[in-house]
Order: C-alpha cells, then sequence, then structure tokens
C-alpha cells in the first residue's frame, strides 16, 4: 500500500511539471520563406525554409526535385514611419 502512494505522488508529480511546461511554452508558428524545394515528382515532400534562391538550389543539389517561390510566404511588416511634426 505504502508503495502504492509513493507512485502515486510521483506521478502526481510528474503531471504537474508536464501541465507547467505546456502552458509555459512558445507557441509554435509555420515557417515563413520565400523558396521552396520540392523534392520527386508528384506527392514528394516539400521543404519552405529558404531564404533565397541559391539555398534551395544548394539543398537539392545531387539529390533532384526543383525550386519553387512560396506562394503562402508573408514578408515581414515594414517598420512605420513617423510623419515629421510641422
Amino acid at each position: 500500500m505504502r508503495n502504492r502512494k509513493s507512485i502515486m505522488k510521483t506521478l502526481l508529480v510528474a503531471f504537474g511539471f508536464l501541465a507547467a511546461a505546456a502552458v509555459i511554452g512558445t507557441p509554435a508558428q509555420a515557417q515563413n520563406y520565400p523558396w521552396c524545394a520540392q523534392y520527386g515528382s508528384g506527392f514528394g515532400a516539400s521543404n519552405c525554409g529558404f531564404s533565397n534562391l541559391q539555398q534551395c538550389q544548394a539543398d537539392i543539389s545531387g539529390i533532384g526535385g526543383f525550386c519553387a517561390p512560396n506562394t503562402l510566404y508573408q514578408p515581414p511588416a515594414a517598420p512605420h514611419r513617423r510623419r515629421a511634426q510641422p
């Protein structure tokens, strides 16, 4: 009986740590880069994690595939410019 209580307390503490980590953790964000590598033909895999065409082409070099613009890419917002006060 004593061993069971010890196991339950350990599980309760572990669950508490997991719950705290889930609450504190940062949310996941989708990759937002302008170039995608398409591997294989048809229903192959893709990776839209390239800042420029050269990075994408280097990735597919020797393994095949092609590079294409990321149709879901959204450039970062430009900083707001303050107008001069007259």
